[in-house]
């Protein structure tokens, strides 16, 4: 078997990575609920991986994307999406992208990354199923697929609560803010709704892509 080599993505690589994530996925994948984490986010510097061939192009491709989890802002990390050529797969491609794209990520001092997807591919790595109701996504998932691993001890203990990308929990912030300043007693009592319907679209300038 040949040595695979992980390297870091280009800007370049982009129209190709699209088409290698359409080959592995489908058209329909900007449906997935991890989408709705990615949209409007900006994958983390140093954390976009490839590998190559050859003759062939791309074999493979990853990413990962900050998060806010829970009123607290903890930091997470979403792996995904971790995609490989239908004719380059069961070689180890997945998992040489995992490892490498892990390993920078704990020597950037990340602590947490979390991912939807099939538990016995990502145990491979290390990955565990959230405790049911721990973390909750935008979208409903089915918790046997919403995994997470820990780069530091204990990082999932204070990780808990709604999982956002950080522009939209820095909007939130300031709604609740905002709503604090205004009626202190209602906002205690209502905030927790509110802050379901901004979620989920009737609120903000992204109604149109936040169901």
């Amino acid at each position: 078997m040949s040595i695979i080599t992980v390297e870091a993505a280009f800007a370049a690589d982009q129209p190709a990575t699209e088409h290698l994530l359409d080959l592995t996925f489908g058209l329909s994948r900007s449906a997935k609920t991890s989408y709705r984490l990615r949209e409007g986010n900006t994958a983390i510097d140093g954390l976009s991986l490839v590998t190559r061939e050859a003759g062939f192009g791309l074999t493979g491709a990853i990413s990962f994307w900050p998060l806010k989890i829970g009123d607290a802002g903890t930091d997470g990390l979403l792996l995904g999406p971790l995609a490989v050529h239908p004719d380059r797969q069961n070689i180890g491609i997945g998992r040489a992208l995992m490892l490498t794209g892990l390993d920078k990520a704990k020597a950037l001092g990340h602590r947490l990354v979390i991912l939807v997807g099939d538990a016995p591919l990502y145990a491979r790595v290390g990955f565990k199923k959230v405790p049911f109701g721990h973390i909750e996504l935008p979208r409903l998932v089915d918790p046997e697929r919403l995994l997470y691993l820990e780069l530091a001890e204990g990082a999932l203990a204070v990780a808990k609560g709604l999982v956002l990308p950080p522009y939209r929990f820095d909007e939130l912030s300031g709604l609740r803010d905002t709503t604090w300043r205004q009626s202190p007693s209602a906002a205690k009592r209502g905030w927790p709704a509110l802050k379901r319907a901004a979620v989920r679209g009737r609120r903000g300038r992204d109604a149109h892509r936040w169901p």
